[in-house]
């Protein structure tokens, strides 16, 4: 019999996870156990990490979306689902709004949420490296801070790519890269304040210690612009929000 290659690539490769290097096949599991940990908690760990401003740069995506009604939108790492809801009463009755996270803990909450404020959409849970839908099939795509936790962006990336139609667009709301002369200070309140609201307010002080080291390795903004067009995507910009704490990284499929 012959050995599974694929098996033993995944096996052999290695990737980041924070600041350890592990095997790509380990990698998921271990991002799957700090979301399930911090799950009940992440909106309000949201709201105290960065003083409300995630809502704002929430805002601002769904305003370059420019979603309209009759559209089809596919959130993915979906979680406590603020960018569904806020689709879901863009689009209307005759559109489409899909609510998708890998993580099934994140996928609930943000599920019973959308529940409790009266709206049903569809949700799954799925790898956004192997997307279960057909090609060319929604107008817009969404993620918000689930990119950096994706072991091949790229191949995530090109599945965005794929299910998009023709004219499509992809939004990706992601940590980035702090301008220069901040840095020292957003280091310091990263590496110490982060884990420390961890540890208060979450009881898990290495989710985040996880999440300070998951930005400082995810691609920068022109690195991530690149990666974008490498896979197809056209009139690729990025918009830095908050002095590039985080960015917003827009792409058209024009074919």
């Amino acid at each position: 019999m012959k050995p599974d290659t694929n098996q033993e690539s995944s096996e052999n490769s290695t990737t980041h996870f924070g600041f350890k290097t592990v095997n790509e096949s380990e990698k998921a599991s271990k991002v799957a156990e700090v979301f399930h940990s911090v799950a009940s908690r992440y909106d309000v760990m949201n709201d105290l990490m960065s003083v409300g401003l995630h809502r704002v740069w929430k805002v601002f995506t769904i305003g370059r979306a420019n979603v309209r009604r009759g559209m089809k939108v596919l959130d993915i790492a979906g979680g406590t689902g603020d960018l569904a809801l806020a689709f879901g009463k863009k689009v209307g009755d005759t559109g489409e709004v899909w609510h998708t996270d890998i993580n099934s803990s994140m996928l609930s909450v943000g599920r019973d949420r959308l529940i409790d404020k009266g709206v049903v959409l569809p949700t799954a849970v799925c790898d956004a490296e192997y997307l279960p839908f057909p090609d060319n099939y929604f107008d817009c795509v969404t993620v918000a801070f689930g990119l950096r936790n994706m072991t091949h962006k790229e191949k995530a990336l090109a599945e965005m790519f794929r299910v998009l139609k023709p004219g499509g667009k992809l939004l990706v709301l992601e940590f980035s890269r702090v301008y220069k002369p901040l840095e020292p200070a957003y280091d310091w309140y990263s590496f110490n304040i982060l884990p420390w609201l961890g540890k208060k307010i979450a009881s898990d002080e290495d989710s985040y210690r996880y999440l300070a080291e998951s930005i400082r390795m995810h691609p920068d903004q022109e690195t991530l612009a690149g990666m974008m067009r490498e896979v197809g995507f056209d009139r690729v910009q990025y918009f830095n929000l908050t002095a590039g704490v985080a960015a917003v990284h827009e792409g058209i499929k024009l074919g």
